[in-house]
């Protein structure tokens, strides 16, 4: 890859020498198509004499909820000048104690924050575009109050445009973003951050001023960047603070900490935040739905509504292929899904697909320029997300005209193969899943052994989610891992552990064989299936030797396939215990392994009372092992052996407490379900 290639995918990297910076800052100059340019009617920018990089966009816009060209504009990111070498030695200064903000008391705190204030004021939007200016205000923020946030938020008002596309500024505004999600969060539990009112002093004598709210601050933000949106959509830094205005807006959780797919920040500005001793907002609020005011509500619905009209077909088209605007694109589409407007004629996602939704009859080129986005490396992530967001019609649609009679090649593809395991995995009722299945079948085989399993995973989530296509999906298996006779299938669970095909499996050495991880999965998998689903597994385990599978509970892989059998609410509990049974004087041994420990931790929560003691007296008869091994000590805690060996009465106490009420829970649970289920069968006896 090129300097040229190196340099587009850099998003908001900061850092390098100064002479680095300038070469990339001067050959990033950008002429957009006159389609992704946007009128100027609502921002004017300042005369530039520096020498940044320029942006073109349209601003003479006969109709101002159009994006048509009359004439061009240029736009260049801020740039305010040098900051000055006292003012950031002080903040470099400063920034030992931001690192770790540990102050004897909090007036010592605000002391501090008011003085770092005092000292760049009037030079805070030249310190937003300092690359190390940026990251410090980025800390300073975390420990400021609400009021100094919401007083540096309005003093970019005045410049927002530039700001959000300096790649240094666009940081700093997406964190100011967050702030004021978890700000609003506070303000509809009536809470707040702010400091009383003459705490936060200006000069010696002059009280603060009063400042717009965060959401008064928000809205005229959204009205700034609403006429210009194609174009920061087009922007590689200005691009993350539209996601997260959109996420802020809707009130949807922002920072999944459980899953790092779904954070909005990159990979690589992760890195340099961690490695610069940043941290990340971690607050609660951003990882839940959260409620805002209904005038931000307002807001989205008329953002969503005129961008939808405004966007031609030709931008929209775009969008889909960039690396830059494809994830803002598709964080509205889902907006616009959950408010029931996705697939009206004429909509973004029309305009996507090429009046695909408003026009579903032949067209050649459609059909062309379709099946090149499922081949390409970001228009395949999009059509992933149309996948999840379709109807069922759109969804029949799209399989029907580019997926039919095409499954076999396209799952082999490397890219392709990622939008039909969307398609799979979101297929809409018994009957999508069904075909599907049957058109799959016969490259089941080459899809297990070729490093395509993922395809077949697909399958089953939908099969677990719709509780059907049980038998059409392991018919499949069996056909794609060679399995012709009765006799043979009580290999089902090694030929998928090890995704190997039954002819290879009997002549291969047993020992010699390694997991797969792809295998457990899918294993996991079919212990989820509804109904008796899960019988050819159980069926192939108990036909396996003891110590054969006693082995498995030792191995990365082949655990997680015994805990899952365990763990299973799938299974009967008699067939758990005759699980248990196999491992019966051995969970001291178990205890001492890194994985095995798991296994015994699995045991424990699905065993009754008598069988918990049984547990118990093994580890207490081999206790000093057990406490020689980190492992060991843990199940001993999660045991609680020690409290059976000095209230025995106790312990016993307390474990039929904690049976009762996961009984009760389960009841509670059970029951709620119970009348949706009714109200299903009741639904498909009117259909017939």
């Amino acid at each position: 890859m090129g300097e040229d290639g190196k340099r587009k995918t850099r998003r908001g990297k900061r850092g390098g020498d100064a002479k680095k910076q300038k070469d990339i800052e001067a050959s990033t100059e950008t002429v957009l198509p006159a389609s992704l340019t946007a009128p100027s009617t609502e921002y004017t920018a300042p005369p530039m004499d520096s020498g940044d990089s320029l942006f073109y966009f349209d601003t003479g816009s006969k109709d101002e909820n159009t994006m048509n060209v009359d004439k061009e504009d240029k736009i260049s990111p801020a740039s305010y000048g040098l900051v000055n070498p006292d003012l950031q030695s002080y903040l470099k200064n400063c920034e030992t104690m931001l690192d770790d903000p540990k102050f004897e008391s909090i007036e010592d705190r605000i002391i501090f924050v008011n003085n770092v204030y005092e000292e760049m004021k009037g030079f805070e939007l030249q310190l937003t575009t300092d690359h190390e200016g940026s990251r410090i205000l980025e800390k300073l923020f975390r420990i400021s109050s609400e009021y100094q946030i919401r007083r540096f938020f309005s003093l970019m008002r005045e410049d927002t445009i530039r700001l959000v596309i300096h790649r240094f500024s666009s940081h700093t505004i997406q964190t100011l973003l967050l702030l004021s999600a978890v700000a609003l969060e506070r303000g509809v539990h009536g809470e707040t951050s702010d400091l009383a009112a003459g705490a936060e002093i200006e000069g010696e004598d002059e009280v603060r001023t009063k400042m717009p709210t965060f959401e008064e601050l928000l809205l005229e933000l959204v009205n700034t960047l609403t006429p210009q949106w194609a174009f920061l959509m087009a922007n590689e830094y200005a691009s993350h603070i539209l996601r997260v205005l959109l996420l802020v807006l809707a009130g949807n959780p922002i920072e999944d900490q459980s899953n790092p797919k779904n954070s909005i920040k990159s990979k690589r500005s992760a890195k340099y935040v961690e490695d610069r001793n940043g941290e990340p907002i971690n607050h609660p609020s951003l990882s839940i739905q959260r409620k805002i005011p209904d005038s931000l509500t307002e807001a989205l619905d008329q953002l969503l509504k005129t961008t939808d009209s405004s966007i031609n077909d030709l931008v929209a088209r775009g969008f889909t292929t960039s690396r830059v605007g494809s994830p803002v694109l598709q964080q509205m589409l889902m907006l616009q899904s959950k408010k029931g407007t996705l697939e009206q004629p004429g909509s973004l996602l029309d305009k996507c697909l090429l009046n695909l939704v408003s026009d579903p009859t032949e067209n050649a080129r459609r059909d062309s320029a379709l099946k090149l986005m499922i081949d390409d490396i970001v228009g395949s992530h999009f059509l992933q997300k149309v996948m999840e967001l379709a109807s069922p019609k759109l969804l029949q649609t799209l399989f029907e005209r580019y997926f039919c009679g095409r499954l076999s090649v396209l799952s082999m593809h490397p890219i392709s193969n990622f939008v039909v395991q969307s398609l799979l995995s979101n297929a809409k009722n018994e009957h999508q899943l069904k075909t599907m299945i049957a058109e799959i079948q016969p490259s089941v085989g080459t899809l297990l052994f070729k490093q395509r399993p993922g395809v077949v995973r697909a399958l089953l989530d939908s099969c677990i989610r719709l509780r059907a296509g049980s038998v059409e999906i392991m018919n499949a298996l069996y056909s794609g891992l060679g399995i012709s006779a009765l006799d043979e299938r009580k290999e089902l669970i090694n030929l998928l552990a090890f995704l190997m095909p039954y002819k290879e499996f009997v002549n291969a050495d047993y020992d010699q064989l390694p997991f797969r991880i792809q295998g457990s999965l899918i294993i996991q998998l079919v212990l989820q299936l509804p109904g008796d689903g899960h019988e050819p597994i159980m069926n192939s385990f108990f036909a396996q030797a003891p110590d054969r599978m006693y082995s498995w509970c030792k191995d990365p892989s082949g655990s997680r396939i015994i805990e899952a059998i365990i763990s299973s609410d799938h299974i009967p509990l008699a067939t758990k215990r005759q699980v248990l049974d196999q491992y019966s004087n051995k969970y001291a041994d178990l205890a001492v392994n890194k994985y095995g420990s798991h296994i015994v931790d699995a045991c424990w929560k699905v065993s009754d009372m008598p069988y918990k003691e049984k547990i118990m007296i093994e580890l207490i008869q081999r206790e000093m092992l057990v406490q020689d091994s980190p492992f060991g000590r843990i199940v001993m805690r999660n045991c609680r052996v020690e409290q059976y060996k000095r209230r025995a009465d106790e312990w016993r106490e307390r474990e039929r407490s904690l049976q009762k009420g996961k009984r009760m829970f389960k009841d509670i649970f059970d029951s709620s379900s119970t009348p949706n289920k009714r109200s299903d069968k009741k639904s498909k006896k009117s259909k017939k």
